[in-house]
């Protein structure tokens, strides 16, 4: 018998899913697959292999599958993308503990590598906002040992969350009370910004939760817990046009209305890492699932930057 695919806790879950639609593997091999960022110009998906020191890129074909090959090796153990308002790749490096851009001539300009004169721990996901601003989060996961980066001491006396100004490139922390801050996403309106704190990963008395904060002015106020995941951790999260918010966790996708409830769950067969919505439409929902790219079909659709 095959196993369900879904989890429906509130009947509204049903309204984003297409019953019928098949969860599909894309890809498998990685060691720790994450870092998805769709590209609609190109109809591709970039994707890290933290481990295997590459970032992968999937190329859709007219069928809904696809071709991978090396976009780049070594990647400096990269985790977590996103594109700026440009279109052009920002990723967090474990390796070199820095944010960069890629640059349409694919040199490397440095965003962000220090905080008030030390290194940063190891940038891990990052969002930019309708005004250039460039926000981060740095646990310390890629210097715990050399599996993901490079094993050190941490420099900074926090793991923080960050904003680089979009105009003067200013680096500012805008959260430090987190245990290890991981994916994080702005919702459709850009007036709350969600962070999820994976800190149970390695200490199951550590927070497994998303914080919902109010945005204005580059600052964030208004701290809540918005919800609590049950199985493992929150890692990459991101937000649909409606508003609802959709989570990694040990046993798939978790979704959750504005409010904070839980709709449902797409349900894995890895632990997820990371997820993204792409596609022609952007009803396709990517996910980084241990060692494998999967996809699957949806009415939602990722909520679109302004």
């Amino acid at each position: 018998m095959t196993a369900p695919l879904y989890q429906i806790d509130d009947p509204a879950f049903s309204n984003l899913i297409v019953g019928s639609a098949a969860l599909d593997q894309l890809y498998t091999g990685c060691r720790w697959a994450e870092g998805p960022v769709w590209f609609e110009d190109l109809q591709c998906l970039l994707f890290s292999d933290i481990p295997n020191q590459r970032i992968l890129r999937w190329a859709a074909d007219a069928a809904g599958g696809g071709a991978v090959s090396t976009f780049r090796q070594p990647s400096q153990f990269a985790n977590g993308q996103t594109r700026d308002r440009q279109g052009r790749l920002v990723t967090c490096e474990h390796g070199l503990r820095r944010v960069i851009r890629t640059e349409v001539d694919g040199s490397i300009t440095v965003l962000a590598a220090t905080y008030q004169g030390k290194r940063l721990n190891s940038p891990n996901d990052v969002v930019v906002q309708s005004d250039g601003s460039i926000w981060f989060t740095d646990p310390t996961y890629g210097i715990l040992s050399d599996y993901e980066g490079y094993q050190s001491a941490p420099e900074q006396p926090v793991r923080g969350v960050y904003r680089v100004d979009g105009r003067t490139g200013e680096i500012t922390c805008v959260v430090d009370d987190f245990s290890q801050p991981n994916g994080l996403a702005f919702s459709p309106d850009e007036g709350t910004l969600y962070i999820a704190d994976s800190g149970a990963s390695h200490d199951h008395r550590k927070p497994r939760h998303i914080r919902a904060f109010d945005v204005a002015d580059g600052k964030l106020s208004k701290d809540r817990e918005f919800a609590v995941i049950d199985a493992g951790i929150p890692d990459g999260i991101r937000t649909d046009t409606a508003g609802n918010l959709w989570s990694s966790a040990a046993d798939g996708v978790h979704c959750f209305a504005p409010d904070g409830h839980r709709l449902g769950k797409i349900l894995v067969a890895e632990e997820v890492a990371n997820l993204t919505f792409g596609g022609p439409r952007r009803n396709r929902l990517f996910i980084t699932a241990t060692s494998s790219l999967y996809a699957v079909y949806l009415t939602a659709t990722g909520a679109q930057r302004p």
